[in-house]
């Protein structure tokens, strides 16, 4: 019996290998339009799929990004400043997309724009604290994707959103896994709409990778002025020393592989190149091997693992 159920598995994994190495023809005439491509995850996959031929069009926040991202890639590469949550600029930007597409349409829509911070106890923050995340992760990627989708639909291309395993996880509290859940269910839904279109929609759940946006002192500099802005009463309760351990909650999540960013990347690059992409994508060993399954513990479980590994407020019961 055992030996049935090693065969069968191995002829299952042998079978998706091999469906999955299949490659999308004519990949040099088809566009791709990434958001936020000044640093991290869209620099490097703008960069790595101009390699490959496609014609990128990159969204970038700022001038200067997008001019050191010109430096760096072929003269196929274009670039335009995009702010995803002005619907002014969202609606600039898909002129401008429209112009260059033509009657061929958008193969890719890659929704990578996203921000983490202010990242916090709950109990700190503000409801504009939870609001500037949502409009930039969730509204946002909303707003740049339903602009665009008459474009992939044209090329039954692809959607390809950057979620997180805090969109399955909420490790911490703040706007950001609140953010990342709202990008699991709006995927899922898009998803099952878009297969009558042949739009196939891929969501990637990165664990944790250093970028400019993760770096300590960002993240150490959003929890200071958290600190700084809560309230006599909530300082008393939780402490200066658990604001020292909170701090160092990064030093648990990272690494050796975390500064490996193309885990990421190349994902990313499969959903939009593979003939039979996944639905979902896990980077990073401590996403497939720690954030996954403990997705699936039972509450209680999760609950307790957290109070183990989490700093105690300073008037805890």
């Amino acid at each position: 019996m055992w030996l049935h159920l090693a065969v069968l598995g191995g002829l299952f994994y042998v079978l998706r290998w091999y469906r999955e190495r299949q490659v999308v023809s004519h990949l040099r005439d088809k566009f791709v339009f990434i958001t936020g491509c000044d640093s991290g995850f869209g620099n490097l996959l703008a960069r790595q799929l101009d390699l490959r031929g496609l014609r990128v069009l990159a969204g970038c926040l700022t001038e200067q990004g997008a001019e050191q991202l010109r430096n760096q890639t072929s003269d196929r590469l274009q670039t335009v400043i995009l702010d995803v949550t002005k619907t002014e600029s969202v609606a600039a930007a898909t002129e401008w997309v429209k112009e260059r597409v033509g009657d061929r349409g958008l193969w890719g829509l890659v929704n990578n724009a996203g921000i983490c911070t202010p990242m916090a106890p709950n109990q700190w923050l503000t409801k504009q604290d939870f609001v500037k995340i949502l409009e930039v992760n969730l509204l946002g990627m909303i707003d740049v994707t339903l602009s665009l989708l008459p474009l992939v639909r044209k090329a039954r291309g692809r959607v390809v959103n950057v979620s997180s395993v805090m969109g399955r996880l909420a490790l911490f509290g703040g706007g950001y896994s609140i953010s990342k859940y709202g990008v699991e269910a709006f995927s899922d839904s898009l998803r099952r709409e878009l297969c009558y279109f042949g739009v196939k929609v891929a969501m990637i759940e990165p664990g944790y990778f250093l970028t400019n946006m993760t770096q300590d002192e960002v993240f150490n500099g959003s929890v200071q002025a958290s600190w700084d802005h809560a309230s006599p009463e909530i300082q008393e309760l939780y402490g200066d020393n658990f604001l020292a351990d909170f701090m160092k909650a990064t030093d648990f999540l990272k690494a050796p592989w975390a500064g490996n960013l193309s885990l990421v990347t190349d994902c990313m690059e499969h959903a939009l190149t593979a003939c039979h992409p996944r639905s979902r994508y896990s980077a990073g060993w401590d996403a497939k091997l720690l954030y996954l399954p403990m997705s699936y513990l039972p509450s209680f479980l999760v609950d307790l693992m957290m109070y183990w590994c989490s700093p105690l407020p300073a008037k805890a019961l």
